[in-house]
């Protein structure tokens, strides 16, 4: 099993804090690759390094087993969840070709001035992100807001809620890490928000399509 990695800084807030604030800070440390796959979390012992009681650790690797990230070993607390493979990586990409492209088609002829504004702010969130230093945790959130923003536009709360079950952006941004995300993706992101902004759904569902088979082919290449 491998050994984990320098815990990223943390400092406790409000008690009604803590919990998220935990949670937070592991996920980080997992999507980031500081806490390999195959590690072994021990609750105790992050409760001493984070300088907080037990509760809100177990309440944050609960979290992240439901997610799929750690998985709890009897006896033994908590390991984190091996990377995806070649077939769960296809079987994702599979709904979301079913969910979105048809998602931004609806998001097109429903979206609101107000998410019109908010998916142009998210557009040029990831254009500034470009380029930072911490450039893949920018990009890897503003990747889960731009998709949900197009989900909300579309005003189908069901697939929304579907497709978040998944926890389809997690379990790539693992993958993702490793150097697939690239400023392409935010190009593809505008084109996506060009066609909604026209209100032109043949356009935004095409250019969702193209963007999801481009980022299935760029974290297969990680994944061969």
């Amino acid at each position: 099993m491998s050994t984990l990695g320098q815990l990223p800084s943390f400092t406790p807030g409000a008690r009604t804090m803590l919990g998220d604030e935990v949670y937070g800070a592991l996920q980080q440390s997992i999507l980031d690759g500081t806490f390999p796959p195959d590690a072994r979390i021990n609750a105790g012992e992050l409760a001493r390094q984070f300088e907080v009681s037990p509760t809100p650790v177990r309440e944050a690797l609960a979290r992240l087993e439901s997610d799929g990230l750690v998985e709890k070993l009897p006896l033994r607390g908590y390991r984190t969840t091996d990377l995806l493979d070649r077939t769960r990586l296809t079987e994702l990409f599979e709904l979301r070709l079913l969910l979105e492209p048809g998602s931004a088609a609806s998001a097109a002829e429903r979206r609101s001035a107000t998410d019109l504004k908010e998916l142009a702010h998210e557009v040029e969130a990831g254009r500034t992100a470009v380029g930072e230093a911490d450039a893949y945790r920018l990009l890897s959130r503003h990747d889960v807001r731009l998709h949900d923003l197009v989900f909300r536009s579309a005003r189908n709360e069901t697939v929304r809620q579907a497709y978040a079950r998944t926890h389809c952006h997690l379990h790539t941004f693992r993958l993702a890490y490793t150097g697939a995300y690239v400023s392409d993706t935010v190009d593809e992101h505008a084109a996506i928000v060009r066609a909604i902004t026209d209100g032109d759904p043949v356009a935004a569902a095409e250019s969702m399509r193209t963007h999801i088979e481009r980022s299935r082919d760029r974290l297969m290449r990680v994944v061969d």
